[in-house]
């Protein structure tokens, strides 16, 4: 392992291979978490099968007991974007729920997240989803080595603003992750490209637009912790982690490891 560009860490192979470990097990826990989502089940309840599935894999949560977080996911439905805590809230039918999740092996990070319907939603609730998404897979495609972070920044921002008037947050971005989940250098979703830390073999970083259907603003709740948009309007989050390798781009987090989605933007595959 060694640092590069003020502190942003490089990992070994070795140490790729664990976090796609963990990464894993973050990947299979958030499939449970998608095909568990249903109007009647609290977030708690999905907490629960979070927490139960990530230490019965032999991983630890990332989350729970971080800066005091409770939970072993986060919890955000509807307006609120990130970072809400799981508890009794039960889902209805037509919410949406942003699910975060993070685990370690060995004391090396995975993080993803994905964002579900509770059933039929309106056609703009599902079009966010959509773009969310999507606009997570072009960052990452983004990446080359001897690029810029900032190069996925611009992806991000590009294919949103392509797509429609979306609230892309600015005060909440992506990250380095590896031996500790929140780690130099911040990605965030929008910018110039070409700035930034240099894109090199060995560097993990994880991808997360976060987007609105109206207002890029938002307001931190009494809790502490849950990030709601300023005007009320629904949001969606889709986050992964990713590496890049001599032979391409490798999605640690993706349980295929991103093959599909990266081979349908026409960038080659990295993982081993």
């Amino acid at each position: 392992m060694g640092l590069l560009d003020r502190g942003v860490e490089i990992k070994s192979p070795e140490q790729i291979d664990l976090m796609r470990r963990a990464g894993l097990v973050v990947g299979q826990t958030l499939e449970l978490l998608r095909a568990s989502v249903r109007a009647g089940i609290s977030t708690g309840e999905l907490d629960a099968i979070a927490e139960d599935n990530i230490r019965s894999s032999g991983a630890t949560p990332s989350f729970k007991g971080y800066h005091g977080f409770p939970g072993s996911i986060c919890a955000s439905v509807n307006d609120e974007v990130v970072h809400g805590i799981p508890g009794g809230r039960v889902l209805a039918e037509g919410d949406v729920i942003s699910i975060d999740c993070g685990a370690i092996v060995d004391g090396w990070h995975g993080d993803a997240a994905i964002t579900v319907a509770v059933g039929a939603v309106p056609p703009e609730v599902s079009e966010l989803m959509r773009v969310t998404e999507e606009s997570m897979w072009r960052g990452i495609a983004a990446a080359r080595l001897g690029g810029r972070v900032t190069d996925i920044s611009h992806a991000v921002e590009r294919h949103v603003r392509g797509q429609g008037r979306y609230g892309i947050l600015e005060d909440y971005t992506g990250h380095g992750i590896g031996s500790e989940m929140h780690m130099a250098p911040n990605v965030p979703n929008y910018g110039r490209p070409g700035k930034g830390p240099k894109l090199v073999e060995g560097i993990a970083l994880a991808v997360e637009p976060m987007l609105t259907l109206g207002s890029k603003h938002t307001e931190l709740l009494e809790d502490d912790w849950t990030v709601v948009s300023e005007d009320g309007s629904w949001a969606a989050h889709f986050e992964h982690t990713f590496t890049l390798t001599s032979t391409g781009t490798w999605v640690l987090t993706a349980l295929d490891g991103g093959e599909a989605a990266l081979s349908a933007l026409g960038v080659p595959f990295g993982g081993r």
